[in-house]
């Protein structure tokens, strides 16, 4: 049985993100209910060079769902603007991202996984397969991107655990 880039990428990503929307929720009910302007989570980060939570949310969305409109134009490269800090806005990205994940024909990334693709950012230039761009490069991003934004709300005792990250697992039947 081959597997599809649609069961390895974009449902895995989907999963993801529909977790991630769960943990934004999550963070807007403990700022609700501890009476903190949402910047006490959004601007949350682990170290002091790390992004903070909403910069990781939006990173996840570009390493999922944006990550395919690079493949899908050839090229591909880092979103450095600063990601909005309020609830609001990091729902609709994960809601957009959700959507044009959901859009993606099915076979589509199949048909060009051979395809060329590259990562540029400033002079530097990685050459691609959409294959191995999409599973060697910005899966783990999406990855680190989402575990950080997960670890962040951990960090700052909220009681997520486990589940809350792994999020609607694909089962059998």
């Amino acid at each position: 049985m081959t597997v599809s880039l649609d069961s390895a990428f974009v449902a895995t990503c989907l999963q993801a993100l529909e977790s991630l929307s769960g943990l934004v929720t999550c963070a807007e009910a403990h700022c609700t209910e501890n009476n903190l302007p949402a910047e006490s989570l959004t601007e949350a980060r682990l170290a002091p060079d790390m992004w903070p939570f909403a910069k990781q949310i939006f990173e996840a969305g570009h390493h999922s769902a944006r990550a395919v409109s690079g493949v899908r134009a050839g090229v591909f490269g880092p979103e450095l603007a600063p990601a909005p800090t309020d609830f609001a806005a990091l729902h609709a990205e994960l809601a957009e991202s959700i959507t044009a994940l959901r859009s993606i024909t099915p076979g589509e990334l199949d048909a060009i996984a051979r395809n060329d693709t590259r990562f540029e950012f400033g002079s530097m230039r990685m050459d691609f397969t959409v294959e191995d761009f999409l599973l060697s490069f910005s899966l783990p991003n999406f990855f680190f991107h989402t575990t950080t934004a997960y670890a962040i709300l951990r960090n700052l005792g909220l009681e997520i655990g486990k589940r809350d990250f792994l999020g609607k697992v694909r089962l059998k039947g």
